[in-house]
């Protein structure tokens, strides 16, 4: 289980996330997603830690504690949604129709 780690400061670094949340128990992985196109960091973040019990204790003190001047958001991250053109729609209403009204076709 990971825990998803919100509003972070653009300047954080995953050293800075890594030290913050090994208070707390040891810490197995740090991921930091950047925007395809600029390269800058997305403002979330992901920590992975070796126990259940250490997310839940960092979970507990560090939603809603201040850091690097942002408030931060943590919680147990969600798995992500898969996107496909079959679940509420997706893509589909991007797809043109080439022109194509429907009418008169039988």
């Amino acid at each position: 289980m990971s825990i998803y780690v919100g509003n972070l400061s653009y300047s954080v670094t995953q050293e800075d996330l890594s030290k913050v949340f090994s208070e707390y128990g040891t810490v197995k992985r740090v991921q930091l997603p950047t925007d395809r196109e600029t390269g800058r960091l997305r403002g979330f973040g992901f920590v992975e830690m070796d126990s259940e019990q250490a997310e839940d204790k960092a979970i507990e003190a560090l939603d809603g504690a201040e850091w690097m001047d942002r408030v931060l958001k943590v919680n147990k991250a969600r798995p992500r949604e898969e996107k496909d053109g079959r679940s509420g729609g997706g893509n589909w209403g991007n797809r043109s129709n080439g022109g194509y009204s429907g009418k008169g076709r039988y």
